[in-house]
């Protein structure tokens, strides 16, 4: 926990005073310090779990900070770019494979992998900016929500094919459950705990009773959307945003503290996972150049056209924000590593773009919302950041 904290924050200071984005410090110290370059560290269960914890707490905070109502604004738009976002990386992953020589299985999963969208990375962004109320931001938050349960439904099927054959009852059950679940929660969450959370919270006695009950509420929802079928974060937002306009500051300082202490886990997690020995051949390089331009033109070009309706710079900014794949396109290429399906050349390949596309997502985020101004107040920033 030391090696990891300390490298992260050192990182992080240094990449802040140098004018880049902390975040992007901190997955390289992850890097730094992982086992194919200093070898101090290596990914294990018990960093994994702090990295979960980790990214939940990032995502509730977010959610803390988002009205329902105001995601429901944009939806239109979002459930446009999600859709785009999904099926243009997906067919321009398995068919630059499918060129390059690879088995079916292998180009269909890399295709897989390059759809879903980080919304970790992205919202850590915005929210130490401030910007969590513009209206691109917005978009970009419903989006990557509608993403991850597109994404889901995209394994799903992949998976299947992987293993001989596609249950579609079983499908269609998983995607009525995941989509059935977060429309449930986005839609009803809110009024819900405005109404019950009071309640509760006059018959308790504990110190920090408001803050234990969103603890309760997060935790559950997360549990919840593991069964649903989607990503546990998703219940983290959710249950951010369903809280988001009952609780008090106290409850936003204590989650700040929390979720200070285990973001970093979470981004040196992401950084650890990088095997330089994977590029070995001047072949694997190529390919996994080709693949890391096409994983950012892919969501770029197809969410930005997706958004244009907004106008040009608010379309570039959903572009950007839909970029980072983190965690989410690592987890797909373990599935298929797993499985037999997926060759660890491919499967450094595909580790390697969802690290890339990290990186370089906070700086194109600071270059596109250049001379956006602050929604949040200057002490919220500070708080956020």
């Amino acid at each position: 926990m030391l090696a990891v904290f300390a490298s992260a924050k050192l990182l992080s200071e240094i990449f802040e005073r140098l004018g880049q984005p902390g975040i992007v410090g901190e997955i390289i110290a992850g890097i730094l310090i992982g086992p194919h370059v200093l070898g101090w560290m290596a990914p294990n269960e018990f960093l994994q779990k702090l990295s979960e914890l980790g990214v939940m707490f990032l995502l509730f905070r977010v959610g803390l900070e988002v009205k329902s109502s105001e995601l429901f604004r944009v939806g239109g738009t979002a459930l446009l770019v999600a859709l785009i976002g999904v099926i243009v990386p997906f067919f321009l992953g398995w068919g630059i494979c499918a060129l390059w020589g690879e088995p079916r299985l292998e180009s269909i999963f890399t295709g897989a992998a390059m759809v879903a969208t980080s919304v970790g990375i992205t919202a850590q962004v915005l929210a130490s900016k401030g910007l969590l109320q513009a209206r691109a931001s917005q978009i970009i938050l419903a989006a990557a929500v509608i993403d991850d349960v597109l994404g889901l439904i995209v394994l799903a099927l992949v998976s299947s094919l992987a293993r001989g054959s596609i249950n579609f009852l079983d499908l269609s059950l998983t995607a009525a459950l995941a989509s059935g679940f977060t429309v449930l929660i986005a839609t009803w969450g809110t009024r819900t705990m405005q109404r019950l959370l009071p309640r509760v919270e006059a018959r308790m006695s504990l110190a920090e009773s408001q803050f234990a009950l969103a603890m309760t509420l997060l935790f559950g929802l997360s549990l919840l959307a593991v069964y649903a079928g989607v990503a546990a974060i998703i219940g983290a937002f959710l249950a951010g945003m369903a809280l988001s306009e009952t609780v008090d500051h106290r409850v936003h300082q204590l989650t700040d503290g929390v979720a200070e202490l285990l973001i970093p886990f979470f981004l040196v997690g992401i950084g650890l996972h990088f095997d330089v020995t994977a590029f070995s051949s001047r072949s694997t390089v190529l390919l996994a150049l080709v693949i890391f331009i096409a994983a950012v033109v892919s969501k770029f070009i197809g969410c930005g056209v997706a958004a244009m309706g907004m106008g040009r710079m608010d379309a570039i900014r959903v572009g950007v924000g839909m970029v980072p794949r983190g965690e989410v396109g690592m987890v797909v290429a373990q599935i298929g590593l797993s499985i037999g399906v997926m060759a660890e050349s491919v499967y450094g390949i595909v580790v390697l773009m969802s690290l890339a596309t990290t990186i370089v997502a906070p700086p194109l985020l600071n270059w596109a919302y250049k001379g956006v101004v602050s929604q949040t107040p200057q002490e919220d920033i500070v708080r956020l950041g």
